[in-house]
């Protein structure tokens, strides 16, 4: 089995990752595995996500463009609720 060395790993970082260990009460490294196996059995899709997009250098393309995204007053619906 191979092995896998990460350096530079911030404190915050490895202090979630220990707490999370604990919680699921498993060692650092097993939750690492976990961690890792979990993220990389995901299915590439072709398209991300917005939010993926958004995030993304290619979303900085076109910084002219900007998004909006409250309601406008036409598209709020109301609605009765009893209870």
């Amino acid at each position: 089995m191979a092995q896998l060395l990460v350096r530079s790993v911030d404190a915050l970082l490895v202090q979630k990752l220990k707490r999370r260990a604990s919680a699921h009460g498993v060692s650092v490294e097993e939750e690492h595995r976990r961690i890792l196996k979990e993220a990389l059995s995901k299915p590439v899709s072709d398209k991300p996500s917005l939010i993926e997009f958004l995030l993304s250098d290619e979303a900085a393309v076109h910084p002219e463009v900007e998004l909006d995204i409250r309601r406008s007053p036409q598209h709020e619906s109301h609605r009765e609720v009893s209870l």
